[in-house]
């Protein structure tokens, strides 16, 4: 029973015999929590960057494809950017196929994106998503 609400309590709970931890990272992205793109904000990053939306549309960046992976997040590709795959996580029925740059892939209440590249040995990696790629994905052209 004790464990049980231990971990109910996750992260608010409160030791104030220890200080808090000062965790320094290896690698800072430039998008941080508090951070705006295309006026939304920014609510965390290092990795998936999550924004809260609101329920606003989600745009395709450039014309390519949307599919849907195993997790039920929409990945997209683009001959644009071909070493490189966008994954766009808690869309409400998104349009897959075929998309034209501006077309709406769906609406969401926090994004959770994360840009991906294709390493030397086929596997891919998360980077830090560049900012102009954000923001056509928020805003419609």
């Amino acid at each position: 029973m004790l464990l049980v609400l231990t971990l109910l309590g996750g992260c608010d709970a409160k030791n104030a015999d220890e200080p808090p931890i000062d965790l320094p990272l290896y690698q800072k992205w430039e998008l941080q929590p508090g951070d705006t793109i295309a006026d939304y904000k920014v609510t965390g990053g290092l990795g998936d960057i999550s924004i809260d939306l609101n329920n606003n549309r989600v745009y395709a960046p450039f014309d390519g494809k949307a599919q849907i992976d195993r997790r039920g997040c929409v990945i997209f590709s683009t001959p644009n950017v071909p070493a490189y795959l966008f994954r766009l996580c808690g869309i409400d029925s998104p349009k897959l196929g075929l998309l034209r740059q501006g077309d709406a892939i769906g609406s969401v209440n926090i994004l959770q994106f994360a840009a991906l590249r294709k390493q030397p040995d086929g596997k891919w990696a998360i980077v830090e998503p560049a900012k102009d790629i954000l923001e056509r994905t928020l805003k419609a052209s």
